[in-house]
Order: C-alpha cells, then sequence, then structure tokens
C-alpha cells in the first residue's frame, strides 16, 4: 500500500511542478490571443442522467492545457523542454504546427448491474476504478491537431474509487454498493495513446451561422488498453468555436482550446457568446480492457468482452463570455458477451479559456 501510495504522491509532484513552472511564464502576456491562452476544462460523465448505477457509471477529470509553448519556451524550462519533445515525436513535429501541453487528473468508475449482492457476480462487469494523470503533447493548426498522450496511474483498490462511491452514496441516502471486496486488483497502469482529428467541409466558422466535419482516429497500448478507434463529429451553429470540437472522457480530449482569434471566446463583449449542436459517432476495436479483462500478472474477476464497440453521441454547446459548457447524451453498444443492456450515460464538459 505505501508503495502504491508513493508513486502516486511522485507522480502528482512532477505534474505540480510542471504546472506551477509554466503559469507564471504565461501570465505575463498583456492582451489575450488565442496563442498566449490556456484552458482549463472539468469533465464529468454519470449514467444517472439516465436514471441508473451501474456499467461506466461515473467519470470525472480535471485538465489544463498551455498555450502555445512559442510563447513561453523562453521563460520555462517545462516549457522548453516539451516544445523540443513536441518538435521531435513523430506527427507532431511539422514547423507550422503551434505546440501545446496538457495535464490532466481523472477518475473512472465500473460496477455491475447488482450493486446489492455481496457475492461476486461472475457474468457480470467486475468492479473496478482507474485514477490517473496523464500529460498529452500536441502539435497542431487550423486543419488538424495530432496528440501523443502517456497516461500513469493506478487501477484497483488505491484507485479510491469505491471509497468515492460509497461516500456519495451515504450523501444522497442511497443504497450502499455490496460487491466492491471483488474489484479487481491494485495495478500500476502505464499507457501510450495517439489521436489525430482533421477539420473538413468547414464554412463560417467562428463568425454567424457556421457548420463543420471532425473526422478523429487513434490508438492505445498498455497495460490498461489497448486497441483502436475511429469516428467522426459535425457541428452546426451560431458563432461555432474555433476548436476541435466536443470528447468524452478519453484519451486525446483536451479539444476545447481555441486555435485562432476567429473564435468567440476571444469576440468584443457584448459578442462573445455562440450556441451549437453537434452529434458524433465512434467505433472501437478492442484487443485489452483491463477493466473487463482483469488484472495482468494475477487473476481477478474478468468477463469476456466485446471485440467491437460502437458508440453515438449528441448533444449542445454554449459559449459564454470565455466559458464553454456542453452536454451530450452516449449511447454504446455492449461491451462485454453476458451485457443485458447497451451502455447509456451523459456528459457535461465546463472549460474557462484565459
Amino acid at each position: 500500500m505505501i508503495y502504491h501510495l508513493n508513486i502516486l504522491r511522485l507522480i502528482w509532484a512532477v505534474s505540480l511542478v510542471a504546472l506551477l513552472d509554466l503559469v507564471p511564464a504565461m501570465a505575463m502576456a498583456e492582451e489575450l490571443t488565442a496563442r498566449d491562452a490556456q484552458t482549463l476544462t472539468l469533465y464529468f460523465e454519470n449514467d444517472t442522467f439516465f436514471g441508473t448505477d451501474y456499467l461506466y457509471t461515473n467519470g470525472v477529470r480535471l485538465s489544463w492545457t498551455s498555450p502555445d509553448l512559442e510563447t513561453c519556451r523562453d521563460t520555462s524550462t517545462v516549457g522548453s523542454w516539451a516544445y523540443s519533445l513536441i518538435g521531435w515525436l513523430p506527427f507532431t513535429k511539422n514547423p507550422e504546427f503551434q505546440r501545446s501541453v496538457s495535464l490532466s487528473i481523472g477518475q473512472n468508475m465500473y460496477t455491475p448491474q447488482d450493486t446489492e449482492s455481496e457475492q461476486l457476480i461472475k457474468d457480470d462487469r467486475p468492479y473496478a476504478g482507474v485514477l490517473y494523470l496523464d500529460m498529452q503533447l500536441m502539435g497542431k493548426n487550423v486543419h488538424q491537431m495530432n496528440t501523443w498522450e502517456i497516461m500513469l496511474g493506478m487501477a484497483g483498490r488505491h484507485s479510491y474509487a469505491e471509497d468515492v462511491q460509497k461516500t456519495i452514496h451515504r450523501w444522497k441516502g442511497d443504497e450502499i454498493p455490496q460487491g466492491w471486496d471483488h474489484q479487481i486488483g491494485d495495478e500500476p497502469v502505464l499507457n501510450l495513446f495517439f489521436e489525430h482529428r482533421r477539420r473538413i467541409f468547414q464554412s463560417g466558422v467562428g463568425r454567424g451561422w457556421g457548420f463543420d466535419l471532425i473526422p478523429n482516429l487513434g490508438a492505445g497500448l498498455g497495460n490498461l488498453y489497448i486497441g483502436a478507434h475511429a469516428g467522426a463529429q459535425v457541428r452546426f451553429g451560431w458563432n461555432l468555436p474555433n476548436d476541435f470540437g466536443t470528447s468524452l472522457i478519453r484519451p486525446g480530449s483536451d479539444t476545447n482550446a481555441p486555435i485562432t482569434d476567429q473564435d468567440p471566446r476571444f469576440f468584443p463583449l457584448l459578442r462573445r457568446w455562440g450556441i451549437h449542436v453537434f452529434m458524433g459517432v465512434d467505433g472501437q476495436c478492442v484487443l485489452r480492457n483491463m477493466t473487463l479483462d482483469g488484472n495482468t500478472f494475477r487473476d481477478s474477476h474478468s468477463v469476456d468482452k466485446e471485440p467491437f464497440v460502437g458508440t453515438l453521441m449528441a448533444g449542445v454547446g454554449l459559449i459564454i463570455y470565455r466559458f464553454k459548457l456542453t452536454f451530450m447524451q452516449v449511447y454504446q453498444t455492449k461491451g462485454f458477451k453476458t451485457q443485458k443492456n447497451h451502455e447509456r450515460y451523459g456528459s457535461m464538459t465546463l472549460s474557462y479559456t484565459f
């Protein structure tokens, strides 16, 4: 237990030092532009929007995205290091790309459908939690964004998903889940991801009525997840944000930072608003998912996963001043062979650019 806690403390300390090194240099800009703006985003996903409390039942993530590192690489040690690394990695080293870094902390929670039983339910989803920190290294321009991401964290008891769920249920006066003794065991998480996003068929983005189409594809490799995905999102609205859309809590999800000043978050104050609707589809090919397959090097509860999973999402987004608020409903096909119902949950994001 002490070993696991020390790993998490070290990761948190490194991320905090990196953030404190970058922020003062970025605060020196006098007039805010997209290239020197930072974006802070809070993600919240939960199935209670549909009146359920099982499967992927809760996810929360807090992310900070830097401005273009060109603005601080000479005044920040971390900014200089990240700028150079992004310029070395495949797909992000285009000299015309803006380079930025994102740091995130999050927790995901999974439970079976029957949370009242104290017994192991062999044909239902394992109890599982994942607590993680990740760093995304991004190269982007107005047409595309390529992201490398490294995730470090802990799955199992010391993800503290059990403690969070039980505490929230006590606050709400709900039944306390009884089966967490059967959750997957503690295991450090190390995963690498890559995602590519491209904006095509765009018109009027940033001013008046506009639309765009944002395809994406990506892959992951590590002990938490091995697989690939591909999908697309279409948006239509008034003063459409000049970014890469709205994403679920998943790798490459820090898409809310504006790319240029042709974004309503940088318009004159009385015109700094917008509204849009969006719809997306996504398909995954899953070779490994620890929260279904169980632990890598020890025996734990597991189920037979489905190798292909599809997702449909639809929602609405608002721009008010420098805030971007979105809500979407998510429908997902069955993730394992004995799953009784399709997955449904709601996803909200609130970002602030400053």
